[in-house]
């Protein structure tokens, strides 16, 4: 399945991201049957995580009906890095043209990040797959609405940082797609168990 087909499958499943800052390659199994047996299926390893692109490799292999790739992702080098590795997803905290479109290029799916309908619109010119709306913290979800107005309805959009069980209901009324969860679900230390339950608790929510 090419990966923006398996980027649909996994929102229309669960809309959410799994991004695990931190995970080190050895807990790539153990945390990916957690995510996955509560029904994830986007997975994000940040490349200032120790070992990332082991761990994306990892995820790959393990785990071939979930789209996986990397968060951090600054420059046109990371991306054929983790393209390398086996990712298929490019996830960055900023708006590069040139990162957007090499990710196109090498057929990935690309969420940068966005705080603004300027560089929204420009993401999205550029072939940006979603947007990333981050810091959520700086985008209340009145924000979200209004981008949502003047934003195609077909446009995926991601609110990520501050998210919790108890604001995600709102992002969504305002018209947010779905989630990147981060410390909320995984920080390192976090063991398997905890993750299971976390992100059980979030496919609930």
């Amino acid at each position: 399945m090419d990966p923006e087909a398996l980027f649909d499958t996994a929102l229309a499943r669960l809309p959410l991201i799994a991004i695990l800052r931190g995970i080190e390659p050895h807990e790539v199994v153990p945390i990916g049957e957690a995510l996955v047996g509560a029904g994830w299926r986007l997975i994000e390893v940040p490349l200032n995580s120790p070992q990332p692109l082991e761990s994306i490799a990892g995820f790959a292999h393990s785990f071939g009906d979930a789209l996986v790739g990397a968060g951090t992702v600054l420059n046109i080098a990371q991306v054929r890095d983790v393209h390398a590795a086996g990712g298929r997803l490019v996830v960055a905290p900023n708006f590069e043209a040139a990162v957007v479109r090499e990710a196109v290029r090498l057929g990935m799916v690309c969420l940068p990040g966005v705080a603004t309908p300027s560089e929204a619109f420009a993401a999205l010119a550029a072939g940006a797959s979603g947007l990333k709306l981050f810091p959520a913290e700086m985008i209340p979800p009145a924000a979200v609405k209004a981008m949502r107005a003047v934003l195609d309805a077909s446009v995926r959009l991601f609110p990520v940082g501050g998210i919790t069980t108890a604001n995600a209901s709102a992002y969504r009324a305002a018209g947010a797609t779905g989630f990147g969860v981060g410390s909320d679900l995984f920080r390192p230390g976090t063991s398997a168990a905890a993750v299971s339950a976390n992100a059980v608790r979030w496919a609930a929510a």
